[in-house]
């Protein structure tokens, strides 16, 4: 190597041991002036709530939250229990009738009491019997009833000369006994009958209380201990089977019926029959939707709901349900009825009140099918049974 080489390297290398040392003494200075950043005071242990049963905890000055005051705890709301349907006892029906004969003699004062007073007057001229022909005209009797009775009347005054009260009573009794007719059967089909369920239809117009006399009537032969079936075939009024549902319901009677509203009433009825045959029961009861008689339309179809129940079952009983306030223009209804479904007995509702007792024997006669039932009130146990001589005695009383 020559001179200059030799000095140039010397050059170098002490060139690099001067960075060298002034780069040490650089980091030297820096670790001594290095400081760590402030650290933020640390905060006081935060005090924790007491949980239920922290019984170790220490006492403090105000008393712990409850579980009800404790914010943030949901409580489980109880379970709600469905109340259980109260199933009702009806009152039996038997000498119902006896216990609402004053509220039926209140109805049909007009008749039994203006024919006592005319009667026992004494003296009796033509005027006194036509008098005696218009209460009886304007109790709903019929004019054929009417003249029936005044001629029986007219004769016993005539023979037996007689006016006083009380032999007066016992010649209307005995007359008005005869006009209602106790000799027709007012029983209503309500036994299995060759091992299947009595079926009863129930029919009339809008208004007259059908659907509720259904529900009635499910009463009266629950408290005969008959196991009764309800048809909700009337399908074309809204709420209908929701209303006999309830009914039902409180004496544990099963109604079927349609989920859809406007359904098919004949299949309704149809199904209704079949459920009750499956479960054995003693009786079904099909109440049909309130039809206007003048409606031809509407009357062919309840021709066509008989028709089908036919072909599941021969129907037992037709109850046509008749306003007994209504008067001639309810036999009207019944004749149209009639036609139609060959009805085997009448219901006559709204008894008490404004109607008039005369209705009675007016429609039998139109028909020739007894009164099977009365409906004396708005009560659930004021269907009653239909007893000839009870009736008469409330006219009169």
């Amino acid at each position: 190597m020559s001179q200059t080489q030799e000095i140039l390297a010397l050059v170098v290398v002490i060139a690099l041991a001067g960075v060298g040392l002034l780069v040490g003494l650089l980091r030297s200075r820096g670790g001594k002036d290095k400081q760590l950043p402030p650290q933020a005071p640390s905060a006081p242990p935060a005090t924790r709530e007491p949980s239920v049963g922290d019984e170790s905890a220490p006492p403090r000055d105000t008393p712990k939250r409850t579980v009800e005051t404790s914010p943030g705890v949901d409580l489980l709301e109880p379970p709600v229990v469905e109340p259980t349907p109260t199933v009702e006892t009806p009152a039996p029906a038997v000498g119902r009738l006896q216990r609402l004969r004053a509220r039926l003699a209140r109805s049909n004062s007009a008749m039994g009491q203006g024919l006592l007073s005319l009667l026992s007057r004494g003296g009796l001229d033509e005027q006194a019997w036509e008098d005696v022909e218009d209460t009886l005209l304007t109790s709903d009797l019929g004019v054929e009833a009417t003249t029936e009775l005044v001629d029986s009347l007219r004769t016993r005054v005539k023979v037996e000369g007689a006016t006083d009260e009380a032999t007066v009573r016992e010649w209307l009794r005995a007359d008005l006994l005869t006009l209602v007719d106790p000799s027709m059967d007012r029983e209503v089909a309500s036994s299995r009958v060759d091992g299947r369920p009595a079926v009863v239809m129930v029919v009339g117009v809008n208004g007259t209380g059908k659907t509720t006399t259904v529900g009635k009537l499910a009463r009266v032969l629950v408290a005969e201990d008959k196991d009764v079936v309800l048809g909700a075939a009337d399908t074309f009024r809204a709420a209908a089977a929701d209303q006999l549902q309830t009914w039902g319901e409180r004496v544990g009677v099963p109604t079927i019926r349609s989920d859809r509203e406007g359904a098919d009433p004949a299949a309704v009825a149809f199904d209704a029959v079949k459920g009750a045959a499956e479960a054995e029961a003693d009786v079904v009861l099909i109440d049909t939707a309130g039809r206007l008689h003048n409606k031809v339309g509407l009357m062919d179809e309840l021709g066509k709901v008989k028709r089908v129940i036919e072909k599941q079952s021969p129907i037992d009983e037709v109850l046509l349900v008749l306003d007994a306030t209504t008067g001639q223009n309810g036999l009207r209804q019944a004749e149209v009825f009639s036609e139609v479904v060959n009805v085997t007995g009448i219901v006559l509702t709204k008894l008490d009140g404004t109607a008039k007792g005369g209705i009675v024997v007016a429609v039998q006669r139109k028909l020739g099918v007894p009164v099977k039932l009365v409906g004396l009130g708005e009560g659930p146990d004021d269907l009653v049974p239909f007893d000839p001589e009870a009736f008469v005695d409330a006219l009169i009383s």
